[in-house]
């Protein structure tokens, strides 16, 4: 191509260049006035994009559930080979199958919002998605020695742990006396938790709520308690004495379900 050519061809090309330039300059101001100048126009419907976001939000709630169910199921199955005598390759064996094997109920639900929650019942007698809030109070100070928030709609299985949180927290504060006495409601009764209190060094009283049809509560008469008494009847021979009676009354004097001194 000849210079003379190549000089000519240059600014014909720049010319297409400036025309083609100015179309686009006018589509993009179109496109703005029609669409707004942060879009492009071909961007995904918001109907479809709200179904994708919901579609990914339940896979990844039915994830959660699916590792849920397997977890629950393996620690079932682990305690289970434990108490068996099974070695830790048999129990990892166990819980390996156990896992695999796990299916989530029909029925379990998951929170968007707030995937950590749980349905649980209130006080209203409704059900709504929240936690169960655990605290020791000092009675006579009310100042909470410990505090959690749980998933378990129960606080069955949350005596001990906050018997153990109340005295690591006592430690990290440098006191060195311990409460003497633990009030607790009945939904801390479990003959698991009576005959942990029997063996350790707090003295506890807990509510035993209703016995069952074949459970009598055993007089507060003088004299040794039967040795055939279970951890219920003695908890509630405990609560029958004149001490256990005064004892326990602060307790519902107090705001809080688990209170100590």
């Amino acid at each position: 191509m000849s210079y003379d050519h190549m000089k000519k061809k240059i600014e014909q090309l720049d010319a297409e260049v400036r025309e083609i330039l100015a179309e686009a300059e006018a589509v993009d101001r179109e496109e703005d006035e029609a669409f707004g100048a942060d879009r492009r126009g071909d961007e995904v419907p918001a109907e479809l994009a709200r179904r994708e976001t919901r579609i990914a939000k339940m896979r990844e709630a039915m994830k959660a559930i699916e590792a849920e169910a397997k977890e629950r199921a393996g620690a079932k199955e682990a305690s289970k080979a434990e108490r068996a005598g099974a070695d830790q390759d048999e129990i990892a064996q166990a819980v390996k199958q156990a896992e695999d094997k796990a299916t989530p109920p029909a029925k379990a639900q998951r929170n968007f919002t707030d995937p950590e929650s749980r349905i649980m019942k209130t006080a209203d007698a409704s059900f709504h998605y929240c936690y169960s809030g655990q605290a020791v109070v000092d009675e006579k100070s009310q100042v909470v020695l410990a505090g959690a928030l749980t998933q378990q709609a129960t606080d069955v299985d949350q005596l001990t742990p906050m018997i153990e949180a109340m005295d690591a927290q006592l430690v990290l504060a440098g006191i060195e006396d311990h409460p003497k006495v633990l009030l607790a409601d009945a939904g801390y009764c479990s003959n698991d938790n009576l005959e942990a209190l029997a063996d350790g060094n707090l003295d506890a009283l807990v509510a035993t709520g209703r016995l069952s049809h074949d459970e009598r509560v055993m007089a507060a008469p003088k004299g040794r308690i039967p040795k055939n008494a279970t951890a219920k009847q003695r908890m509630a021979r405990r609560l029958r004495t004149k001490a256990g009676k005064a004892d326990y009354a602060r307790r519902r004097r107090s705001s809080s379900r688990c209170s100590a001194r």
